[in-house]
């Protein structure tokens, strides 16, 4: 792919309030460099077709799927591929797609009903999966051909230029786990286990011998009572197994991943030893399910808990199925800074979740929680992740997290852009959006199981109100949309177009400015940075104090300069990218002055 390189200094003005007012024009000149480098700015949309292609807005509590509506692979057409293409995505993520466990009735196709005890929420949980060779059924418009309307959905994608993400569970599957789709020499999980042991390294499951399984009652910690008139507490395991949060007991909580049950991967958990040789059988078991999705021309894998299964693991199979796609990418979800690096030299895991480090500094600081400082994330960026920056994948939303303008988080999706800026622009590595994100979705109100969370509900049928106004009953243009969440979406269009194509943000070094020492002029709620690459510099200041503007002179590091040509000290020209307007700096040498107001960002390229 040919790459952007810009002749001029431009600035990107994000956000209006504050920022320098620039004329004139842009100059962009495609160039071939760089490309021996690798590219791991994968720009990723993550959505659920259950929700997404959803065009009924009665959004019922704990509504059945006749009653709320459902989205399928059909409605993610080609139209709303290209408005992805538009917005600068390059990876989609379609989280939900595995066939799991719900009290929707498709018994009429072969499919036995799962127990409502131990099922979360009417749809079911995506992370509860019931037949790792399936496709949900709920997302097919002819559930027999549910297969093959996800496989031209991947075509589909592909044929639009985007590459597909989706979810590996490794770690659990539901309490009614069994395949019907299996290849016919591919055994079950826990179909050779000897139940009368607590654990084996030849079973698959872990057990509580002498125990049956006790279905959790009451309410959970969100309020939502457990009880309805689909569950009747009767559900039967014996022996019981343990659950899916390494809860090794046959009485789970309704906080615990009670519809889940734990797969062993060679540790006996309670004895803490290990057996993974000869290989154990959920290995090989695994193995074979990633090799079937990545021969369907799957791209890559979003691995759910991925700390919870033994990096020996993921350092034998994630080769194993690169030799079928060596370009397949492994994405982990983690939440252990100590062991980042473990997971990418040892576990071989291409990109890692920056959400213990870099999400919960910007979270904090996005809502301006008392004790909240920018060196949140120095902490990020020179320890947590200082050698393996370009692996972290960045993100402000996604199907677990708070929705930005939710009324327990930002409540102003404008706030959040400073953040946004900074995820999309610190490091070469991967930024993500969750569908809805870029039109400030609130997730107002409560949907069932999920309940009035700030968060869109995974659990339940559902609309999703901003998302449905910009996808205007299947137009995929925003036509529903007001002028502020037209706004925004434009914001997103032009940071993630242009930090997936710059050749600073893709492959360039890293500066941090502030020096975190009593005078310095950023304190604590200005971040700023330099991105550079050859003769292609970024400065970014990103202001989170809500208040008081930003108004300093800023000198730029002597590495920085030293890449101007002579002539550029003297004189040279910035653009603004959102406006085509342009002025002239002279003697850079002697500093910046720049004004960034409150929750603002501004981003100068040289």
């Amino acid at each position: 792919m040919k790459s952007m390189k810009f002749k001029s200094v431009l600035i990107f003005l994000l956000v209006s309030t504050g920022m320098i007012s620039c004329k004139g024009q842009s100059f962009i000149k495609v160039v071939n460099t760089h490309n021996s480098l690798p590219n791991h700015k994968l720009v990723i949309y993550q959505l659920l077709p259950r929700l997404f292609g959803n065009k009924e807005t009665t959004n019922k509590y704990n509504g059945t799927l006749a009653e709320n509506g459902v989205g399928k692979f059909n409605d993610v057409n080609d139209k709303a591929l290209q408005a992805f293409k538009k917005l600068g995505i390059n990876y989609v993520w379609y989280t939900g797609v595995i066939a799991h466990a719900s009290m929707t009735d498709y018994s009429a196709y072969g499919i036995k009903n799962d127990d409502p005890d131990v099922v979360k929420g009417i749809a079911g949980s995506p992370y509860a999966i019931r037949d790792y060779y399936d496709v949900d059924p709920d997302l097919a418009v002819n559930v027999k051909n549910r297969m093959t309307e996800y496989q031209s959905l991947i075509k589909r994608t592909h044929q639009n230029d985007l590459k597909v993400i989706m979810d590996f569970i490794p770690n659990h599957v539901a309490r009614t786990y069994h395949s019907y789709a299996k290849p016919i020499e591919v055994k079950d999980f826990g179909e050779n286990d000897d139940k009368t042991v607590a654990y084996s390294p030849k079973n698959d499951f872990y057990y509580i011998p002498g125990t049956k399984f006790i279905v959790p009652a009451g309410y959970d910690a969100g309020g939502i009572d457990f009880k309805s008139l689909l569950k009747d507490q009767k559900f039967d395991e014996y022996p019981a197994k343990a659950t899916g949060n390494n809860v090794f007991k046959s009485n789970p909580s309704l906080d615990d991943w009670f519809e889940t049950i734990k797969l062993n991967y060679g540790i006996d958990v309670q004895h803490d030893k290990n057996y993974f040789t000869p290989i154990p059988p959920v290995w090989n078991k695994m193995r074979d399910i990633l090799v079937f999705w990545a021969k369907k021309g799957v791209d890559g894998f979003r691995c759910d808990v991925a700390e919870f299964v033994p990096v020996e693991f993921w350092s034998w199979v994630i080769p194993e199925v690169k030799k079928v796609n060596p370009n397949v990418v492994f994405i982990a979800e983690a939440y252990s800074p100590s062991k980042y690096e473990e997971y990418i030299n040892v576990g071989k895991f291409d990109y890692l979740y920056d959400k213990v480090g870099l999400y919960d500094g910007l979270k904090r600081l996005i809502k301006d929680d008392k004790n909240a400082t920018v060196k949140d994330i120095h902490q990020v960026t020179h320890q947590e992740s200082v050698n393996i920056p370009d692996h972290m994948l960045r993100f402000l939303e996604n199907h677990d997290e708070e929705r930005i303008a939710s009324k327990g988080f930002a409540k102003d999706p404008k706030l959040a852009l400073p953040a946004m800026v900074l995820s999309a622009t610190l490091s070469g590595g991967p930024v993500m959006i969750y569908f809805g994100q870029e039109l400030g979705e609130p997730a107002t109100g409560k949907e069932g199981f999920g309940g009035d969370d700030n968060r869109t509900t995974i659990f339940d049928y559902w609309g999703v109100p901003n998302h449905q106004k910009w996808m205007n009953s299947g137009a995929f243009d925003g036509g529903k949309l007001n002028h502020d969440e037209k706004d925004l979406r434009a914001f997103y269009s032009k940071l993630l177009n242009y930090s997936g194509r710059d050749e600073a943000i893709k492959y360039g070094k890293y500066e941090e400015l502030n020096d975190f020492k009593p005078n310095d002029i950023y304190g604590d709620k200005v971040y700023a940075y330099i991105r550079y690459i050859g003769n292609e510099r970024v400065l970014i200041i990103a202001n989170f104090d809500r208040n008081k503007a930003f108004q300093q002179k800023i000198q730029l590091p002597k590495a920085v300069l030293s890449t101007f040509k002579s002539n550029e000290l003297k004189s040279i020209n910035y653009t603004n990218v959102f406006t085509d307007e342009s002025l002239n700096i002279t003697n850079i040498k002697d500093g910046i002055n720049v004004n960034v107001g409150p929750s603002d960002v501004l981003v100068l390229k040289f």
